[in-house]
C-alpha cells in the first residue's frame, strides 16, 4: 500500500491527449458516451515485462467494459501503434510521451489500473500485476456507487 500513497483521490483528475490514431481524446468526453459505468485507464509502458503479462487481462477487460491504455515513456505515437499492431493490443490509447500524466495521477510505476466511477470519482488504484478477475470486480463494485 505504501506505493499508492502519493496517488490522486477524489475527482480523477480532467486531461486531454492524442489519440494513436490522431483524434482528440478528453477524459470527460469518453467517460461520457459510457452511461453510468465505471472506466478503466490502463498506464504501462513498452519496455515493461509485468506489463505484457497483464496484457491479457486487459484485452479480456475491454470487451466488457471501457478501457483507454495510456503509453507512457514508450517513444512517439508510430512506434507504439507498431508495437500494439505487433503483440496485438487493440485497445483505445493514447501517448504520455514524458509521463506527465502518470504524475498527474501520483502513479510511481507501471503497470498502473486508475478505476473511475460514474460519478467521477477515483474508486481503485494499483500498481503492479492485478488480475482480470480482480479488475472486473473492481469496475463493477465501481459502477454500483
Amino acid at each position: 500500500m505504501w506505493q499508492l500513497r502519493d496517488t490522486t483521490r477524489g475527482l480523477a483528475p480532467e486531461f486531454t491527449a492524442q489519440r494513436l490514431d490522431g483524434s482528440a481524446f478528453s477524459l470527460a468526453g469518453w467517460r461520457g458516451e459510457q452511461a453510468d459505468r465505471a472506466t478503466l485507464l490502463y498506464f504501462w509502458a513498452e519496455w515493461c515485462p509485468v506489463c505484457r503479462t497483464t496484457a491479457g487481462n486487459v484485452t479480456a477487460l475491454a470487451e466488457d467494459w471501457p478501457v483507454t491504455s495510456i503509453v507512457s515513456q514508450s517513444g512517439e505515437a508510430p512506434a507504439i501503434q507498431r508495437l500494439m499492431n505487433e503483440r496485438g493490443y487493440a485497445w483505445p490509447s493514447v501517448v504520455d510521451a514524458r509521463g506527465s500524466l502518470m504524475k498527474q495521477y501520483g502513479l510511481p510505476g507501471v503497470p498502473g489500473f486508475v478505476i473511475i466511477a460514474p460519478d467521477g470519482n477515483i474508486r481503485f488504484v494499483s500498481i503492479g500485476y492485478t488480475s482480470e478477475i480482480g479488475l472486473r470486480l473492481r469496475l463493477w463494485w465501481a459502477s454500483q456507487a
